[in-house]
């Protein structure tokens, strides 16, 4: 029998992803290991989990607030609650190891795993960590993070587990049939809008109201606006180059590999497979949560492998302006995917696989 190893990173993609990507680097290293996902009835869990294919455990849900206030009194009987239902977990599939992502349910796992002595790896891909991750780097020695300077103990920078679709893209090897089969023309200089999942108005906002000074360059757009956020193509003449309007695109990877320049969002997520596959980006940092995603990109920034702009300066002057300058400038450009690059990690799934199954064989033993 192999190792048993619980994951607890539930909630939301950022945190989920992750996990999903660590399971499967574990499992071909060591395809006996058994794999159990902890999760609750909040967010994307129930969605996301069992679509890769991972049984999922739910656990009452902990929101740890930041602040004092009314909630943080009732959080200790909801922790408590939480912490024995995943030690009830713990017990049932005889944990070896657990591996926390942050997130609703990471710190009952934490608190019910070293009350039993099982270890405590953690995983953090933000710039700024959240309580969760706080307290279990107070626990344990294994902690890794997505980038330096975090200010958690012990911690060890490896990048963001990624899913093999990016780790292995060779952007320039597939652009043609990744243009091809989204209907791009092969060689116009090719600009990626996306906000995520559920889209970002500012962007699209910004980007619709530069497509002239974007057409009149040579310019061609593939813009994916979001499924909550409708967007209509402009009209666009035979001889123009294309502007391709979709609310969401399930192969990124197509998306990357058709790309030249991307606007952005600039998540943890985001960031680690932009900067994995060597796309340069002007990125918008989503104007809360304490300017945590500005402090994303900056490595990113600084290593001259994209753009920050601020959410109120990202207008159609500033894509008009500045995306077109990189977009039609062909060495800049190549210089910013090269630095880009440099800031990536494309090995940090099998890292932290590697690490887990050393400490699960260290307790199993």
């Amino acid at each position: 029998m192999g190792a048993s190893i619980v994951l607890a990173g539930g909630h939301s993609a950022g945190h989920i992803e992750p996990a999903m990507n660590v399971a499967d680097a574990i499992c071909e290293l060591e395809p006996a290991a058994l794999i159990t996902a902890l999760g609750t009835v909040r967010g994307l869990d129930t969605t996301l989990i069992p679509a890769r294919g991972y049984p999922l455990e739910l656990i009452p849900p902990v929101p740890l607030p930041r602040r004092l206030n009314l909630a943080l009194l009732k959080t200790p009987g909801r922790v408590a609650a939480a912490v024995r239902a995943a030690g009830a977990v713990l017990d049932r599939v005889q944990a070896d190891v657990v591996v926390g992502f942050g997130g609703y349910v990471a710190a009952p796992a934490y608190l019910a795993a070293r009350r039993r002595g099982i270890p405590i790896v953690v995983h953090e891909a933000n710039a700024r960590p959240g309580v969760a991750n706080r307290l279990a780097a107070r626990l344990t020695t294994h902690v890794y993070t997505a980038t330096a300077s975090l200010g958690l103990p012990h911690a060890r920078p490896i990048g963001i587990p990624l899913r093999p679709a990016i780790i292995e893209l060779d952007r320039e090897r597939e652009r043609p049939a990744a243009r091809a089969r989204l209907g791009l023309a092969p060689d116009r200089p090719t600009l990626l809008v996306t906000g995520g999942s559920q889209g970002a108005r500012r962007l699209n906002e910004a980007v619709l109201g530069a497509q002239r000074a974007l057409a009149e360059a040579g310019i061609q757009v593939l813009h994916i606006a979001g499924a909550k956020n409708p967007v209509t193509a402009p009209a666009r003449a035979a001889d123009e180059p294309p502007y391709l309007v979709l609310p969401y695109l399930d192969a990124m990877a197509d998306g990357y590999a058709a790309a030249d320049f991307v606007l952005c969002r600039s998540g943890a997520m985001t960031c680690a497979e932009l900067t994995a596959v060597g796309l340069p980006a002007g990125y918008v940092p989503l104007p809360l949560r304490g300017g945590e995603q500005r402090l994303n990109a900056d490595p990113i920034v600084a290593a001259g492998g994209g753009l920050m702009v601020a959410d109120e300066d990202c207008d159609p002057a500033w894509v008009a302006q500045n995306v077109v300058a990189v977009l039609t400038d062909p060495p800049r450009l190549a210089a910013m995917a090269a630095a880009a690059q440099r800031a990536g990690a494309r090995d940090a799934a099998a890292v932290l696989a590697r690490a887990v199954l050393e400490v699960a064989r260290g307790h199993h033993a």
